[in-house]
């Protein structure tokens, strides 16, 4: 079966993950092969709640924002490949972290998470964030497959 070209509207993400505003970091899946990558963005506004404090004149998207957001995409990836189930996805681990350029209102945020491994209900991803083909984040992660 050939799921390469598969893509995802907001109530699709919003049936698989639980984050809701203002913590929901993915406007749109745009292709994703089950057991293998997913592509996704998120559009950053500056209404985000973060800029309040982050930084008030010269608003920056947290990177800690970024990694919640390429694990967000990881777990959809993750309800993609395993069903549609009542777990949750938790962070388990950041290795790898980079940030490399800021993310500022304006900005559409388009993340590539590759699946590197799974075992025993831990997830291992591979994840890059970009701004107009420039990457401002990459990281290796991992996700704790969790029942509710």
């Amino acid at each position: 079966m050939d799921n390469s070209l598969n893509t995802l509207e907001i109530e699709d993400i919003m049936e698989l993950l639980p984050h809701r505003y203002p913590f929901l970091l993915v406007d749109r899946v745009t292709n994703y092969t089950i057991n293998e990558s997913i592509d996704a963005y998120k559009n950053i506004t500056f209404n985000e709640p973060c800029f309040t404090g982050h930084f008030p004149g010269k608003p920056i998207f947290p990177g800690v924002m970024i990694l919640e957001a390429l694990a967000q995409v990881a777990g959809v990836l993750g309800f993609k490949t395993q069903g549609n189930t009542d777990d949750l996805y938790l962070y388990a681990g950041v290795d790898k972290a980079r940030f490399k350029t800021p993310v500022v209102p304006g900005d559409r945020l388009d993340m590539h998470v590759d699946l590197i491994k799974e075992r025993r209900g831990i997830w291992k991803f591979h994840g890059v964030a970009s701004v107009n083909g420039v990457d401002a984040c990459e990281a290796e992660f991992m996700c704790a497959m969790r029942k509710m």
